[in-house]
């Protein structure tokens, strides 16, 4: 195995571990900010995979191997975890925004009818 694929290896390794680490802790916008450090640890990787001449694996890349396929397992179900959650905290904050209709019943007026829709307004978050 070459040095290259080995260094490119725990490159990727150390860099899903610690996305990981910010996506248990749920802090989003620091896993987001990881995504460009992540993109150039796979193409690094997949760059010295394929300079790579032999199939084999020996002693020094096995253990390598399983902790990316670990943290990669990992990566996904905390990913599949932090869009759950973003996910229902969109759900409450619109369910919170949405307007309320009035039940029916007299107006100021003495009419019947629904009273009228409380004024819209708009809603800005920053991650």
């Amino acid at each position: 195995m070459s040095q290259e694929l080995i260094a490119a290896a725990r490159l990727l390794a150390d860099t899903l571990a610690e996305e990981n680490v910010a996506l248990t802790a749920l802090d989003l916008p620091r896993a987001g900010s990881m995504l460009a450090d992540k993109q150039r640890a796979v193409t690094g990787f997949l760059t010295a995979c394929g300079a790579e001449r032999t199939a084999t694996l020996n002693a020094t890349i096995a253990p390598l191997a399983q902790r990316l396929q670990s943290l990669s397992e990992e990566n996904r179900t905390l990913l599949e975890r932090a869009i759950a959650v973003q996910g229902r905290v969109i759900g409450i904050v619109a369910r919170a925004a949405a307007p309320r209709v009035a039940a029916s019943g007299y107006s100021a007026q003495g009419t019947l009818g629904h009273h009228a829709r409380p004024t819209a307004f708009a809603l800005c978050a920053r991650a």
